[in-house]
Parts: structure tokens; sequence; C-alpha cells
């Protein structure tokens, strides 16, 4: 076992396999992909990534699964539950960096009249997904899911008003 600085990413893959119970990187990649990707997206390759860095560094522990294609099942070991727990803990402040092509492609010069109905709509569709969800499966999720999923809500109806914003302004 050797000493690993543990990021965001980290902490994402320890808690989806927590969740899980056990889990393949490919599983791992799944869930987040049916989960947390709307507010914290990670390339598949660095899923499979992380899950060898925290199996070297102990968090995790791996098993074969018999037959066909021998897929490894990850699950938690102590000390991987004891850094995923410290970090929940972990009140600190991050600041967000906030990566919204349109707002850069504004800020080098684009023009808000072509950019600005396209980014309405599409926020549109985004706030109007999540609003749905919130009403069909809104009551069978935690605590903490629900308040991500109100995150999400609130910053697409931020965005939907910023662009109209923008859209109304006069050149």
């Amino acid at each position: 076992m050797s000493e690993v600085r543990l990021t965001t990413p980290s902490f994402l893959v320890l808690g989806i396999i927590d969740k899980l119970g056990e889990a393949s990187p490919y599983d791992v990649k799944v869930e987040a992909a049916r989960t947390v990707a709307p507010f914290w997206s990670m390339p598949h390759a660095q899923v499979y990534a992380q899950c060898d860095r925290l199996l070297e560094a102990g968090l995790l522990s791996e098993a074969r699964q018999p037959g066909g294609r021998n897929r490894r099942l990850m699950r938690l070991t102590g000390e991987g539950a004891a850094a995923l727990r410290g970090w929940l803990a972990d009140p600190a402040f991050v600041p967000v960096e906030a990566r919204e092509r349109g707002i850069l492609k504004l800020w080098f010069g684009a023009s808000p009249a072509v950019h600005a109905p396209v980014q309405i709509e599409e926020h549109r569709r985004t706030l109007d997904a999540y609003e749905a969800l919130a009403g069909e499966v809104g009551e069978l999720l935690t605590r903490g899911q629900r308040e991500a999923l109100e995150f999400g809500i609130r910053y697409e109806r931020m965005m939907v008003d910023f662009w109209g914003w923008v859209e109304g302004r006069e050149s």
C-alpha cells in the first residue's frame, strides 16, 4: 500500500462503491452517469484510473467474480470507509468552478442574439427534466439526493433567468 492524495473524483468512486456495497469499475461508471453526472461529470477513463489508485492505496479491496468475464468487484476497506466518512464530515469550502461554454463565448465576443435563445431553450429543457424527475421520484430520494436535485433545479432556473437577461439587453 502506498500513500495517495485523495481528490473529489477519488471520493466520488468511494461514495458510489459504498452506496452499491460492491461494484466493478464499469458499475461505478454507469452509476455516476445515472446519478451525479448533472452536477459532477467524470470521464470514464478517470473512473478506471481512480479504482486502480484506490486499490493500490488499500482503500478498496478487489475480488474476481467467478466464471464468465472474471469481473473485478471492489468493496471499501476499513481505511476506505474511514476516508469517506472523514471527507463527508469535512465542512471545508471549495469555490465552484463554473464551466459554462456559452459564458466563455460571451467573454470572447460571441453574439448574445445568436447564443441566448439556444441557451434558454437548452436550460429550460434541462429544468423541465429535473422538475419531472422531482415529481416522479422526489419522495424516494434520500435527503441529500433530493437536495442535490433541488440544486440542479435552482441552477437551471438561474441560467434561464440569466440568459433571458442577456437576450433582453440592448447591444
